[in-house]
């Protein structure tokens, strides 16, 4: 796994953590949700990306 993919996924990560905790906040449901897929979609994405390391080695 490349540093940009990281880099990116930990930024997907933690939008998705800032609009959930935003979605509680306010009360806004569809925020919240919004926020818990972007952080499944990333961790998705690292462990597409691990599994292709594993290959790799």
């Amino acid at each position: 796994m490349g540093i940009a993919d990281k880099a990116k996924n930990a930024a997907e990560e933690l939008a998705g953590k800032a609009k959930e905790v935003i979605g509680d906040l306010t009360d806004n449901k569809d925020l919240e949700a919004e926020g818990k897929t972007d952080q499944t979609k990333a961790n998705v994405k690292n462990v597409g990306e691990n599994v292709k390391d594993a290959f790799k080695k």
